[in-house]
């Protein structure tokens, strides 16, 4: 269970500019905004996001929304996954890996999922 994403830095820029912290608040919860240092981290969170829902087969939509999925970091810092209970449950998730990267104006993400 592999996913990928690619989200702009420039398009997560303009939405906040135009909506401020609503616009994050649209896909991230309040602990995941007090994450955000950049506009490069919000679209690594996005990227990462999507790049988890497309994991388990479904993209972002009824049966996984940006809620079900928690972006968290660990010790060092590093980016980690964490699906609702009900998703882990639904496609059977034993462990999830996570890796952001940020260049040039683009943000992308792979989620790694290991199942039971």
């Amino acid at each position: 269970m592999i996913g990928i994403d690619i989200a702009s830095i420039q398009r997560i820029e303009k939405m906040y500019e135009k909506f401020g912290q609503k616009a994050y608040a649209r896909f991230l919860d309040e602990e995941e905004i007090a994450l955000v240092k950049s506009s490069s981290t919000a679209a690594g969170f996005w990227a990462a996001k999507e790049a988890a829902s497309k994991a388990i087969g479904t993209g972002i939509g009824r049966e996984c929304s940006f809620r079900d999925i928690k972006i968290k970091k660990n010790k060092l810092g590093a980016p980690k996954l964490k699906y609702s209970k009900q998703i882990r449950k639904k496609f059977k998730i034993k462990k999830s890996h996570l890796s952001i990267t940020h260049d040039e104006g683009i943000a992308v993400a792979v989620v790694y999922n290991i199942k039971k």
